[in-house]
């Protein structure tokens, strides 16, 4: 039986492939705020050494994938806590446990909003590992700019290039480890409840365009990251997948290239 680790187990995105798994007879050991087997926060590095703690006791030191999902919304120092640092650490503290695997898998949540306008004071301390400066600079674009996105955006777009630069390290491939992202467009979850109506839709769909078949459920994210983290994945690593109805597309056109 496969042992999987899922952050932010507990709702939207996190819920649907902790359901997934299990129904296909998998073991899950949920982290959440709540309603999970490790109750913990991610905003701080002793809630994310607890959860390794913790996850590590149940597991009887083994896992085979990780999901790390957990995330909020904000221009807050919260949110680059948890959207950024969280996963990293989560990755990297779980590391050891994947290594007793014979079919070692890793996967996190970047989001479509990567590819919006970021701040790059902001990403170069996400970069450069410094959690003080990068809360600090998140709590003056919230004062700058408290109804803006820019906090969430350079998380997300931080975290692609955390896995972009890492998969093919001897940590992370050399050990057979696959890595990976998933960029997911607009999804029902509680994160955008509050954009979630038919006005909100339109505003939405303003800026933000994703042609095939619109907002998506998040189910459909937990079967992209289910498949990257299964046994039968053996070569695709360091990729950030994005599942956004074409929204990548849109925006970006053939710059890909």
């Amino acid at each position: 039986m496969r042992v999987n680790v899922v952050t932010g187990s507990a709702s939207g995105i996190g819920k649907a492939t902790k359901d997934l798994l299990e129904s296909r007879g998998e073991r899950v050991i949920g982290v959440d705020l709540h309603d999970a087997d490790v109750n913990i926060t991610l905003e701080t590095t002793e809630g994310r050494q607890d959860m390794v703690d913790q996850v590590t006791a149940l597991s009887d030191g083994k896992i085979d994938a990780i999901f790390s999902i957990a995330g909020v919304s904000g221009q807050t120092p919260l949110c680059a806590s948890v959207n950024y640092f969280s996963m990293p650490a989560t990755l990297v503290g779980l590391r050891p446990l994947l290594l007793e695997s014979d079919t070692p898998r890793a996967v996190l949540v970047s989001s479509v909003m990567s590819l919006f306008p970021f701040d790059e004071k902001l990403l170069a301390a996400f970069e450069g590992g410094d959690e003080p400066a990068a809360r600090a600079r998140a709590a003056e674009i919230g004062v700058e700019d408290p109804e803006g996105s820019s906090v969430y955006n350079t998380a997300k777009r931080g975290v692609s290039l955390w896995v972009r630069r890492h998969a093919i390290s001897d940590e992370w491939s050399g050990r057979g480890i696959t890595l990976n992202a998933v960029a997911p467009g607009m999804i029902h979850t509680p994160l955008v409840k509050d954009f979630d109506t038919e006005e909100g839709h339109k505003v939405i769909d303003s800026f933000l365009k994703m042609p095939l078949n619109g907002w998506a459920e998040p189910g459909e994210v937990a079967e992209l990251m289910a498949f990257l983290n299964a046994p039968a994945n053996r070569h695709i690593t360091g990729q950030c997948v994005f599942i956004d109805g074409g929204t990548d597309i849109t925006m970006r056109g053939d710059s890909t290239w």
